[in-house]
């Protein structure tokens, strides 16, 4: 069962919410940088780091998927920037985002294909897509204290297979969520420290699983400009004689006589 939108929100007013928001978003400010100019989308439950990220994005918008529910959200003075959808219905044209963060959806989507295939559909062109899972090594994902407890896990493995079957190049990876998923401050307050021994000693055990893709559009130069249709590698075209091909010719000019002669 997907949660709620108030269970998240509440989540991340927790002190083990915001060591959780902070170690994610050094990873994605690491991966993608200054954003200034760039169009951005946050697909889940994504508000929170969307307004965390680096530079001075043209435009910010969050959408909450309608099974989960959402609320207004104003990153800027021009008013509310979410939109509650249907995940695999996304409201938006063609080719629009480049950027696209997905926070708390793919683990809970019932169709990964469709969902991820409507992601590319809205990225622009050579847009990086980043997806944020539970790892299904890691402690979080066996801790229903936390949303990334609910929901389907991943490994990375399984991750970049999704991505590449939505035809989403997988480009990078990265691991976080160190802290053991436990809200004790004698936890919380050293979550920094956790981050930095986990990622050295310990790199499989991170809560969650961020990979990053980027949808290509592959144009073959050798195709022609007219759609080539190519037979599979088992089959074989058939073979015929000289004297077949002479015979076949003369019977067909044969039909063409006979039919042009009858009244």
């Amino acid at each position: 069962m997907r949660l709620d939108v108030t269970e998240l929100l509440n989540f991340y007013e927790t002190p083990l919410g915001a060591c959780a928001l902070r170690a994610i978003v050094e990873r994605v400010n690491g991966l993608w940088g200054n954003l200034s100019g760039l169009d951005v989308l946050g697909v889940g439950y994504a508000a929170p780091y969307l307004q965390s990220l680096e530079g001075e994005p043209r435009r910010l918008v969050s959408l909450m998927p309608a099974s989960q529910g959402g609320h207004a959200w104003t990153p800027t003075d021009r008013g509310s920037a979410s939109v509650v959808a249907a995940e695999r219905e996304l409201p938006f044209p063609d080719a629009v985002f480049d950027r696209i963060l997905i926070v708390h959806a793919l683990e809970e989507t019932g169709n990964y294909t469709r969902f991820l295939r409507e992601i590319w559909r809205v990225a622009a062109p050579e847009a990086h897509i980043l997806v944020v899972v539970p790892n299904r090594s890691g402690a979080w994902s066996l801790s229903d204290n936390t949303p990334f407890g609910h929901g389907r896990p991943f490994s990375r493995r399984q991750t970049k297979r999704l991505l590449r079957d939505a035809l989403i190049e997988p480009s990078a990876w990265t691991r976080a969520l160190y802290t053991p998923p436990v809200d004790w401050k004698m936890f919380t307050s050293a979550s920094e420290g956790w981050e930095r021994v986990g990622e050295l000693f310990l790199p499989n055990i991170g809560g969650v699983n961020l990979v990053e893709g980027v949808k290509r559009v592959r144009i073959d130069p050798s195709t022609p400009s007219k759609v080539r249709v190519v037979a599979p590698s088992n089959m074989r075209p058939a073979m015929i004689t000289k004297k077949q091909l002479r015979e076949q010719s003369a019977y067909v000019t044969h039909l063409t006589q006979r039919k042009e002669t009858t009244p």
